[in-house]
């Protein structure tokens, strides 16, 4: 496989795929140290951890979508080398001296964001997520100006607070989805209310996003509609995941059958698509919720109190993705896969068996 991260130096004004070549950049001191750039002090060509710092072996890592946009420099603010990665899990190999909560062989996981300003309206409120200078954990400038690097990697630090802790009977590998698809469907089922018993839920889509939000509005107690395009996922989301019914939203008959009857609605789905015959499905007072908190609604990830909080609640209940665990050298197919939405429903990065060094 190509040494991507070269092939990126080349083409940064390229929309081509671009996918870093792991097992020939990040296995030697140099380039692990490189993928660890975040926030510190450098002493040769090592980052130290920091006092309020937490650093980790990474085992798992998932791969979202998000991951492929901006490979290919979909969204025109890509900038290269790019390593991606913002489903992180593993477990802790050094804290600072000032860390609090965490501790050496702890299990935990660090998801869509490592920084923010922590004095603004938002971050006051538990919704770093929303706060203007809010650090993505891969392909943003840091406090110190450098870059940030995500989790293809196989070491991570960040500050404490952007840690979250993965409960003990979650396995790693699909607890590792639940830091960006978990926290992205959780908060808008919250706080829109959609968590009620017997609350109608429709879901939008059954990919990455959506079959994960109808194992949280299961677990919630709502009564859950799968409303999808294809017709071949009917069996997997009721007989697999639970859900209680399944509108196939090209069929007219059952369009017209299902009107007025949900209290809400979750929209999963990235690709352009008619949300007008939705609104005719909701009753009245009813919302379409587009994951991506502003009703038409928004809602983006989850501020760090409520993503612990998602993952305690995953825990207690056993919710976790359905995943494809594969190999670090299999990155490249697999983003040439979920192009094709060729995988049900995330592909997890093996990073701890499969990461070799150079």
């Amino acid at each position: 496989m190509e040494n991507c991260l070269e092939t990126a130096r080349k083409r940064e004004k390229s929309t081509s795929m671009v996918v870093v070549s792991l097992a020939s950049t990040m296995g030697s001191a140099n380039g692990v140290e490189e993928g660890v750039k975040v926030r510190r002090d450098k002493v040769g060509l090592s980052w130290v951890t920091g006092d309020e710092d937490v650093r980790f072996k990474i085992l798992y890592c998932g791969i979202c979508h998000s991951d492929l946009h901006n490979v290919k420099n979909e969204w025109g603010n890509s900038t290269y080398p790019l390593l991606p990665g913002h489903e992180v899990v593993g477990v802790v190999t050094e804290v600072g001296s000032k860390v609090q909560k965490y501790k050496v062989g702890d299990r935990v996981g660090v998801g869509c964001m490592v920084g923010a300003c922590h004095t603004c309206e938002n971050c006051e409120n538990n919704l770093e997520n929303y706060c203007p200078k809010m650090i993505l954990t891969y392909n943003a400038v840091d406090y110190d100006g450098t870059k940030t690097f995500g989790g293809y990697s196989d070491h991570m630090v960040t500050n404490e607070r952007y840690i979250v802790r993965i409960p003990d009977n979650l396995p790693l590998d699909a607890a590792a989805p639940l830091l960006c698809a978990g926290i992205t469907t959780y908060s808008p089922l919250r706080y829109f209310g959609l968590d009620k018993p017997g609350t109608k839920v429709g879901v939008v889509g059954l990919g990455g996003l959506g079959h994960v939000a109808v194992k949280f509005a299961k677990a919630f107690g709502a009564i859950v509609t799968v409303i999808s395009t294809s017709p071949s996922k009917k069996q997997e989301a009721i007989e697999v995941l639970g859900a209680d019914s399944f509108i196939v939203s090209t069929n007219p008959d059952e369009m017209q059958a299902a009107m007025g009857t949900l209290d809400g609605i979750i929209d999963t789905v990235s690709a352009v698509h008619a949300l007008v015959p939705l609104l005719f499905l909701l009753k009245s007072h009813g919302k379409i919720i587009m994951v991506g908190r502003k009703a038409i609604a928004g809602s983006c990830i989850g501020g760090m109190k409520e993503t612990q909080e998602m993952i305690d609640f995953a825990g207690k209940h056993n919710i976790s993705p359905l995943i494809e665990v594969i190999p670090m050298d299999y990155v490249n197919t697999a983003m040439e896969r979920l192009v094709k939405a060729d995988v049900k429903y995330r592909f997890v990065l093996d990073v701890g068996n499969t990461l070799k060094a150079a």
